[in-house]
């Protein structure tokens, strides 16, 4: 006998690609399972399905950084306080480099991120929570159907009480812009590729690179064509270097609220005589609206 649930959750994150530096990405999460029926003639209680298993995979991947441990350019090392990580990625000439704490991280036992990846490692944490007449468990995730122009992004939210205030989490978001009411996919095109793999600062987040507590690596390779960021939030001190060319630093918080906001605001800056509307997403279904 086997249950589904379609659209079980949707995963917000980022991770480490030797190609596109930290890259924001959306899945959606499907779930099979295979199994005999219990003693209340159900293979797994939808309830425990929507709750317990979502929770799983919300806590092992959801609003992290996977890191793809088995990687050449990956250094992991422990900080003496056993709390944070240094996660070095030697990229040449575009290193990028991370101080925060091991609930900030997915280490993924895989030379690169991708689907069958993560499926693997979500696969292995599932199934230790199962009851024993679960016999099979298959994961699907997918990414969604956007007929128009998207981006990817990656942020942190210091000012947020929950895992938003991770400074490498991101989404794959859809962005649709109007002037005058009048829909222009040019602007939506020159914005997702403005934004195709970037990272989303704050300026006030913004710090020289001796502020920051950096592992012997980073000491090296940090130079001028990076830039450092720093905060402390609920869950601790998170620390980020990254190429200059695979930024964008905002005055204001990266909220989504903050980034439709801007957005228009730098569209009206080109085109002064129009009325502008962004529509701008936040991952799968939900996003914000700003206007200049």
């Amino acid at each position: 006998m086997q249950l589904f649930v379609k659209d079980l959750t949707v995963i917000d994150f980022s991770y480490l690609c030797p190609q596109r530096g930290i890259v924001g990405e959306s899945w959606i999460v499907d779930i099979l399972l295979d199994g005999s029926l219990n003693d209340q003639s159900m293979v797994l209680d939808f309830g425990r399905v929507k709750k317990q298993i979502k929770a799983i995979i919300d806590q092992s991947v959801d609003h992290k950084l996977l890191v793809p441990s088995e990687h050449p350019y990956t250094l992991v090392t422990k900080h003496e306080n056993e709390t944070h990580y240094w996660v070095d990625f030697v990229r040449p000439q575009n290193s990028i480099h991370l101080f925060c704490p091991a609930d900030a991280y997915a280490f993924i036992d895989a030379p690169e991120i991708d689907m069958a990846a993560t499926v693997a490692y979500l696969h292995a944490v599932i199934k230790k929570e199962l009851p024993t007449n679960v016999k099979g468990l298959e994961l699907n995730l997918r990414a969604e159907e956007i007929p128009s122009f998207y981006y990817h992004y990656t942020h942190g939210l210091k000012k947020h009480d929950g895992n938003c205030q991770r400074i490498a989490h991101g989404h794959r978001s859809a962005i649709q812009i109007f002037l005058d009411g009048m829909r222009s996919p040019a602007w939506e095109q020159r914005w997702s590729r403005r934004w195709q793999d970037i990272y989303i600062g704050t300026a006030e987040d913004v710090v020289a690179k001796e502020h920051m507590t950096l592992s012997t690596a980073a000491q090296d390779l940090i130079d001028s064509q990076h830039v450092c960021y720093s905060y402390l939030a609920e869950q601790g001190v998170f620390e980020l270097a990254l190429p200059k060319a695979e930024n964008e630093v905002m005055t204001a918080d990266s909220t989504v609220e903050c980034i439709a906001e801007y957005i228009a605001k730098e569209i009206k800056n080109q085109e002064p005589s129009h009325d502008i509307k962004v529509i701008a997403f936040e991952g799968v279904g939900k996003g914000a609206i700003g206007y200049a």
